[in-house]
């Protein structure tokens, strides 16, 4: 494997562990030049894009080399403006065609400047199963028709499930489509940054005027916002003035409205307004679609066994199986060979029995997030209801998930009576029952522990 195909490899590899932002940002025009004994020297535009490696992602970086070859052990990087662009090394006539091949790739990772849209984020890449298909005909339909279908589409779900490729298909298709239309996809954390820039500058209007041209407004990651008084006021300004013109808002988050903390009233009354529609996990049938799509874009074969093997082991989220696969391809571009047992060995760190990803500390953290809380507010001797109720779920998780004993429970809880234990239990049991709003954030809930 020459320097290119195994930077290549690492870029891979490295998608799947940092934001579109992070990667795009210190990734440009880096590359790979020496390769001697146990030492890699990967050359970087400036000083701080070498700061910020050396200190933010060197150690993954190395473990993903010494994963692809176990020979690497050491890194350094080197400052080489424009390296990227104009390398002074000779390369064979099969190495410029890889380069090639690799800048069609970057071209995946390139977002439209006006509009900050991924372009290989479509619906014909988008695989449709019963885990997602209200909110994929939802969003085609929103693309046909903007501001006058479903406005707000708020689609729902956990991470790595498909929202943000759904939300920005709908971009990219009325782009192409209504060229006219003026679309802006904005993540929630860099539209409360933008807000808090904004106040401090004292040019909060010249913000708000940036946003009124805007026909088509995607806001990914909307429960940000919640807790954050002056940005949900400013927001719900900026909602009013866009729907009363028709102009369409595509919001995003990890749960239904009704079950964001700290969300204001009369926002929440605007997101239930329009159409709510989640996206789940996917089931095993639609996991092996999604490989085979993956390998018929990149036109490779794999054997029909390995595939229903990661298939039937990798349940995490999409991004996960994405990963899964790409390990496997990177191995086989080095090994040329590749089988079940192998497959089972290298995606060891990709499968998970339920066990070993549901323990007692991930569903006390997680039912502690999910409810805005710490974690030692579960342990709180009081009556609130706000920490009532959460705690009582995670009791009911440990029994219903982890087959904890009742006393057992009571122990983690500070040594309270086992009937308190028993009490919760039956409690949360039949309010699920009967309560369609708790059935859907115990889902939401065990969705965020089973998917690591």
């Amino acid at each position: 494997m020459n320097n290119i195909e195994l930077w290549q490899s690492v870029l891979a590899q490295m998608q799947f562990h940092i934001s579109k932002a992070n990667f795009a940002t210190w990734f440009q025009n880096t590359e790979i030049i020496i390769k001697e004994n146990e030492k890699i020297v990967i050359s970087v535009p400036n000083a701080f894009s070498k700061e910020w490696l050396s200190n933010k992602y060197n150690k993954l970086i190395l473990k993903i080399l010494h994963d692809i070859d176990d020979s690497i052990k050491d890194l350094e990087f080197i400052i080489r403006p424009n390296s990227a662009k104009n390398s002074s090394f000779k390369v064979a006539d099969e190495e410029n065609k890889v380069s090639e091949e690799i800048q069609l790739r970057f071209d995946e990772f390139k977002i439209n400047k006006e509009t900050n849209l991924n372009p290989r984020y479509t619906f014909e890449s988008f695989v449709v199963g019963s885990f997602n298909e209200l909110a994929h005909a939802a969003a085609l339909a929103v693309s046909e028709n903007p501001g006058l279908t479903y406005n707000p589409l708020f689609i729902y779900g956990g991470t790595g499930l498909g929202k943000t490729h759904l939300m920005q298909a709908i971009g990219n298709k009325i782009t192409e489509n209504l060229k006219k239309k003026k679309v802006r996809y904005i993540s929630s954390e860099k539209f409360v940054s933008g807000i808090v820039s904004a106040i401090r500058n004292n040019s909060m209007e010249s913000f708000k005027a940036s946003l009124a041209p805007i026909d088509i407004l995607i806001l990914d990651d909307i429960q940000f916002i919640a807790g954050k008084n002056k940005s949900q006021e400013e927001f719900f300004h900026v909602f009013n003035s866009l729907y009363e013109k028709n102009k369409q808002i595509v919001l995003s988050s990890d749960r239904p409205p009704n079950a964001i903390p700290e969300l204001e009233d009369r926002l929440r009354s605007r997101f239930e307004g329009g159409m709510i529609a989640d996206v789940s996990l996917p089931d095993y049938e639609t996991r092996l679609v999604i490989l085979k799509t993956k390998l018929q874009e990149k036109n490779i074969n794999m054997p029909e066994e390995i595939l229903e093997y990661i298939a039937a082991n990798v349940k995490k989220n999409i991004r996960e199986l994405e990963g899964a696969l790409n390990k496997l391809l990177i191995y086989e571009k080095i090994n040329r060979k590749i089988d079940i047992e192998t497959t089972k060995k290298l995606l060891k760190g990709f499968v998970f029995s339920p066990f070993d990803v549901a323990n007692y500390k991930k569903i006390i953290e997680t039912v502690a997030r999910f409810y805005n809380l710490e974690e030692k507010n579960l342990f709180d001797p009081t009556r609130r209801k706000e920490i009532v109720k959460p705690r009582q779920i995670a009791m009911y998780l440990l029994r219903k998930e982890l087959k904890y004993s009742f006393p057992a429970i009571a122990r983690k809880f500070g040594g309270k009576d086992h009937t308190t234990a028993i009490y919760a239990y039956k409690k949360i049991l039949q309010e699920n029952e009967e309560n369609n709003k708790l059935t859907e954030e115990l889902n939401l809930i065990k969705q965020r522990i089973y998917s690591g």
